[in-house]
């Protein structure tokens, strides 16, 4: 069992930046996804268990960074250059496996926090 705790979302102009985090009970390999309404939910970007292998969505690479903090268990998702398109319920997801694009390879999911960039 891994529970995740998110934190950091809010309303914020378009061009600004938001930090999330998610804390979580023991270390793994972790994603973001982020799910709009009336849309399917969408990965953003996955670290794994070290931190040294990150991949990101095209849609978010450039303005986006992970990172983690191993010694806390915390993923922290740095958000510059926020756009209107980016506002969702972000989500932080934790998987077993070695690399993680899919909804379906993750196993537990943190409660999400709303993103909300005003244009």
């Amino acid at each position: 069992q891994v529970q995740l705790v998110e934190s950091g979302g809010g309303l914020v102009q378009a061009g600004g930046s938001l930090r999330l985090s998610c804390a979580a009970s023991r270390r793994t390999a972790m994603g973001w996804f982020r799910q709009a309404p009336g849309k399917e939910r969408e990965f953003v970007v996955f670290i794994n268990w070290s931190g040294d292998s990150t991949l990101y969505a095209d849609s978010v690479k450039g303005r986006f960074t992970i990172s983690r903090d191993n010694a806390k268990n915390t993923v922290y998702l740095q958000m510059n250059s926020l756009k209107p398109e980016d506002t969702a319920v972000y989500y932080c997801a934790a998987t077993s496996d070695y690399i993680g694009i899919s909804p379906s390879q993750y196993d537990y999911w943190g409660q999400g926090t709303q993103v909300t960039v005003s244009s």
